[in-house]
């Protein structure tokens, strides 16, 4: 069974991370939209299922690291993120709410090929890009070849203008590619009829696409990781409360907009190392989706069927990490009919929350004390575990400015940050840390300026 959890072990970037000179940090992309889309297509993205995630595109900004160190805690195996007293993952409940996408409808499947893609373009978007590469078109086409229509435009050219809007979509930051800038075609043929398109779970397909990318870019020598990792973050800053930023604004909906408003950054890791550390020393986790005030944002529709997000069927196989598009012949709806089929019968699968009596689901009390032998739920040795971050508060001035000693009052010192505590929530007594006076403190935090800033030469 250990062999079974840890498959893929060795070739895993938590291995190698602690041990390469340089932390690898991954590169990642978002391509926000210019602007909301024109309410004279409102109806359209309606029917499609694309009008909530069409306010979300704008001001999304990600965080390299944040993302990175997330990725060495994933474990393609189980599909789940491993910290040392919990597994989590992503889930079709934070698609639905952080996204706003309909995940309650039938699987994304189909031909990923075409006798002639110049054809399809021409007949569903009424133009041809210059260049089509691999059945891919560059999104900054679609923005500029379709403007915004105005009310002298014709049903058509809002129907065109709907579908070239969602690919945009579609390519910027759902199912984003590693050209950054560039979409596959096979989402247009889902756009024909826009009733047809608002049938299909198009959540349950961006985050099958996002588990399948967090796997392959857990292996040491990739550089990039595309999916839509404005989920994957948001996700994080609502499930973890110590790394998310303060942002004075109401919630709004959908849950991700959250994070297109300025904020403050004070008292927030922002170095790798300290990110590893904080998930290693800190135990506390959000369901954030019970508080009243998030509640309150979230339409009355996306409540009414929450079983939903609790039907046990496969999203990713373990056995099918490699298949991508490079199989153009294949029929993939025979291919995966087994999974189809269980995925349009989900509610034969949902748990009756019962108390487990089948011994092969049940969990029993050793597992967490096995998992820890045979996982890596910490990525920090324990002695650097240990570690305190040192935070600063935000600069305000000199409370006497008068006086110009070295010991000029308390903001002089490094001092713990206002917002969430960085310590780790309970240390045994051996590693408590004794009290320093104010430039005790100086020098122990220039010290850790000297060390960063020779790190970063190096």
């Amino acid at each position: 069974m250990a062999g079974s959890l840890i498959r893929l072990y060795k070739k895993h970037i938590s291995v190698d991370q602690m041990t390469m000179y340089i932390d690898r940090v991954l590169q990642c992309y978002i391509r926000n939209m210019p602007g909301p889309p024109s309410l004279l297509i409102e109806n359209y993205l309606w029917e499609a299922g694309f009008w909530h995630v069409a306010m979300i595109g704008r001001g999304c900004k990600l965080d390299p690291k944040l993302i990175s160190v997330f990725i060495e805690r994933w474990r393609p195996k189980m599909n789940t993120f491993h910290r040392p007293y919990e597994e989590c993952t992503v889930t079709l409940e934070d698609v639905q709410l952080q996204l706003g996408l309909p995940v309650n409808r039938y699987a994304v499947t189909g031909s990923a090929q075409s006798a002639g893609w110049g054809v399809v373009c021409y007949e569903f978007l009424g133009a041809i890009p210059d260049k089509i590469n691999r059945s891919r078109i560059e999104t900054g086409w679609l923005r500029d070849t379709f403007p915004k229509p105005d009310n002298y435009s014709t049903e058509l050219e809002r129907i065109r203008y709907a579908r070239a809007y969602i690919l945009e979509m579609i390519g910027g930051y759902l199912i984003l590619d590693l050209s950054r800038n560039r979409v596959h075609l096979r989402w247009l043929l889902k756009l024909i009829d826009f009733r047809a398109a608002g049938e299909l779970s198009w959540g349950s397909a961006v985050l099958t696409i996002l588990y399948q990318e967090m796997c392959r870019a857990t292996r040491p020598n990739k550089a990039k990781i595309r999916g839509c990792l404005s989920l994957l973050q948001s996700w994080v800053r609502f499930r973890f409360p110590f790394l998310r930023h303060r942002v004075n604004h109401p919630y709004t909906f959908p849950l991700i907009t959250r994070w297109n408003h300025s904020a403050s950054y004070v008292g927030i890791p922002i170095s790798l190392e300290d990110i590893r550390l904080l998930l290693d020393q800190r135990s506390e986790a959000q369901t954030p989706y019970e508080d009243p005030t998030i509640r309150a944002v979230i339409p009355d529709e996306f409540f009414q069927n929450p079983n939903i997000w609790h039907i046990k069927v496969p999203l990713v196989l373990d056995d099918e990490h490699k298949v991508d598009l490079r199989l153009l012949n294949m029929d993939w709806l025979r291919h995966w009919s087994e999974y189809i089929e269980m995925w349009e019968n989900q509610y034969d699968y949902i748990p009756t929350r019962e108390p487990i009596i089948v011994p092969e689901l049940a969990c029993v009390p050793e597992y967490m004390p096995w998992f820890r032998i045979h996982g890596k739920p910490c990525l920090l040795s324990e002695d650097k575990r240990q570690r305190q971050i040192l935070v600063q508060r935000e600069r305000r001035g000199p409370l006497n400015p008068r006086r110009r000693d070295d010991d000029a009052g308390p903001s002089a010192a490094p001092i713990q940050s206002s917002g969430p505590s960085t310590a780790p929530t309970q240390l045994p007594a051996s590693t408590l840390q004794p009290s320093y006076s104010r430039l005790e403190c100086m020098a122990r935090f220039i010290s850790v300026l000297n060390y960063s800033k020779s790190t970063a030469d190096q």
